[in-house]
């Protein structure tokens, strides 16, 4: 579609004012983690992840240095939060039982196959699906 080239959007804000422009492009900026959770919360995402971990995937995207177009529900199929122990159940980790730190097998399985953007207080793990 013509004049999408750069677009940095916000969810899907001002999304039938880019439809009904020919050349022009609308920018909207993201320039805090509060505004990135009020967005998952205007897409009604608000909850698929905690308050810390869209702090997380904030300041990931922050650092990548670029523009890039915000999509929510792309992010919420592309990236997950979960515990070391469900993780380890869903993708089948051989979790070697003699080891305590199986959140620690588990981030380095993770970064083996995907990436790990951080771990919460609570001990959870946000990382990119696979």
């Amino acid at each position: 579609m013509q004049g999408f080239d750069g677009l940095t959007l916000a969810g899907a804000v001002n999304l039938r004012s880019i439809l009904t422009l020919e050349n022009d492009m609308i920018y909207t900026t993201i320039d805090n983690a509060s505004q990135f959770r009020d967005e998952f919360h205007r897409c009604g995402r608000g909850t698929q992840f905690s308050y810390e971990a869209l702090g997380l995937l904030f300041d990931y995207f922050d650092e990548l240095g670029e523009d890039i177009e915000l999509d929510v529900i792309a992010i919420c199929c592309d990236y997950s939060e979960d515990t070391p122990e469900s993780i380890a159940q869903n993708y089948d980790i051989d979790i070697d039982e003699d080891d305590d730190d199986i959140a620690q097998q588990v981030i380095d399985y993770l970064e083996h196959h995907s990436c790990v953007i951080g771990v919460t207080g609570e001990g959870t793990l946000v990382y990119a699906n696979f």
